[in-house]
């Protein structure tokens, strides 16, 4: 199962209208380092895209009824899915871990959506989705390995390469791989990706290791945004077509990432997002010379309390 740039290329007048096209930034004139604004999306996260381009797809083939949409999420996926719905008129509902983070459940809730608590990790939260959907008919949303969500996630590349078609690499944090997978058909031979993960769950470093999906264990500090068990079937398919820059970060060096996002530009990123930016700061990737490189800050839900 794979998803090319045309899937990225319909996923973007699908939902032409529903998202924000967000700025791309460079730091300063003389630098070849710039970042993609996503965590400006509604939702404060790339997966609105994807949440937007499952559910009107679903639409357009009758797939929705009484029951809605039913999604698992350790937050994120869930906040898109239940802003979405709420935008479209489609009831919600969301099932998440109980180590889900509060500010974003408490989010989630305030779409509308229906919030049930399932398990602690995200995997034993899909099941109870799955079993919904089984249950009660509703339209199921995989939070990152499904055609449509990966294609939407893929149109924040579009835009990269529309506002500055010299970049030469894309640099996404990879948890599931929703984000990779979109990214990956979109720029497939016509720029390079870095698949940055954090050293603690390298759900796509060691799948391509072994060739095939492996669980590994979840923890550290990004895991509740990155904290998937296992990578998806669409991100290993991806970097089978063409191998990522795969490279791994510490905690502290996401820590450290996260606060020059703050210090420097008042971007506050979760840790998650700012595990992009650590491959740089950290040295886990070096660009050659001239090289062009755009980081994509992808999420922005996060406890301000903690940025000092």
């Amino acid at each position: 199962m794979t998803i090319t740039r045309d899937d990225v290329l319909a996923a973007r007048e699908r939902i032409d209208g529903r998202v924000r096209r967000t700025p791309l930034l460079a730091p300063s004139a003389s630098d070849d380092l710039w970042l993609k604004c996503e965590f400006l999306q509604h939702c404060g996260v790339f997966k609105t895209r994807g949440a937007f381009n499952r559910q009107l797809a679903a639409i357009e083939r009758g797939e929705l009824g009484d029951a809605g949409v039913v999604v698992a999420s350790g937050g994120n996926a869930g906040l898109a899915q239940a802003y979405a719905a709420r935008e479209l008129g489609v009831r919600a509902t969301v099932f998440v871990p109980e180590t889900a983070p509060v500010v974003k459940v408490e989010r989630i809730r305030r779409y509308g959506a229906d919030v049930r608590l399932a398990g602690r990790e995200y995997a034993e939260a899909q099941q109870a989705a799955l079993d919904f959907a089984r249950e009660h008919g509703a339209a199921y949303a995989h939070a990152y390995d499904q055609p449509e969500v990966a294609a939407g996630a893929g149109t924040l590349a579009e835009e990269v390469l529309d506002d500055e078609p010299g970049i030469d690499t894309l640099v996404v944090a990879v948890g599931g791989g929703g984000l990779y997978a979109g990214v990956a058909a979109s720029v497939r031979g016509r720029a390079r990706v870095v698949a940055v993960e954090p050293r603690r769950i390298p759900t796509l470093h060691d799948a391509i290791a072994a060739g095939h999906p492996v669980d590994v264990e979840v923890s550290g500090i990004a895991a509740d945004s990155l904290g998937a068990r296992r990578v998806g079937d669409l991100a290993l398919a991806a970097a089978r077509l063409e191998a990522p820059v795969s490279v791994l970060v510490d905690d502290d060096h996401i820590v450290a990432a996260r606060d020059d996002l703050w210090q420097r530009h008042r971007i506050a990123s979760e840790h998650g997002a700012a595990a992009a930016l650590a491959a740089l700061l950290s040295g886990a990737y070096v660009p050659t010379p001239g090289e062009r490189v755009a980081v994509v800050v992808c999420g922005a839900n996060t406890d301000l309390t903690s940025l000092a």
